[in-house]
């Protein structure tokens, strides 16, 4: 008798401990998803110009981060928007930094030069940055206050010269 209820015990503890794994797997699993209210995840890059950038030295500034790639067309429609609203806030504190997923560094180069990108530019070709914001949709884009926290997440293209869409910035500035 006294191996039977010694069984049972094994046979719980086996029980519990396959639960306890299959939800530690199952959370590993899950990609995370930034959204509005969460601290941005700090990354390090390279910008085309040659400048050093993490999600943290933009201090006092807001950072306007946009995922996208040459191949995405909805990417290329709001180029020229940012590149507007780059230069109509940037006096005033907002920082638009592009990160594109590009594998082709020439073809990206070459891109820039013809669309005459004017905002930090800069390619992560493995795309560990916008996986680390859970972005998967392009463009998108987080717009970061200078604590770091994401106070808009905007998926699809955007009219960023839109004078609704700069109120709203010059309200976060």
């Amino acid at each position: 008798m006294p191996s039977n209820k010694t069984d049972r015990i094994l046979g719980i503890a086996i029980g519990v401990l396959m639960l306890l794994l299959v939800g530690t797997i199952a959370s590993t699993l899950r990609e995370k998803v930034v959204r509005v209210g969460d601290k941005a995840p700090d990354f390090e890059l390279v910008t085309d110009s040659g400048q050093r950038v993490t999600r943290s030295n933009f201090g006092g500034r807001l950072l306007v981060l946009n995922f996208w790639a040459t191949w995405c067309p909805p990417c290329i429609e709001e180029l020229p928007s940012l590149n507007e609203l780059q230069q109509r806030l940037g006096g005033q504190g907002l920082v638009v930094l592009g990160v594109s997923v590009d594998k082709d560094g020439r073809a990206y180069r070459e891109f820039l030069s013809k669309m005459q990108v004017r905002f930090l530019t800069a390619r992560d070709p493995e795309a560990k940055i916008s996986s680390a914001y859970g972005t998967f949709k392009f463009p998108e884009t987080y717009v970061i206050d200078s604590r770091g926290r994401v106070v808009q997440k905007h998926i699809g293209a955007r009219v960023w010269s839109d004078e609704r869409i700069l109120a709203q910035f010059r309200s976060l500035l």
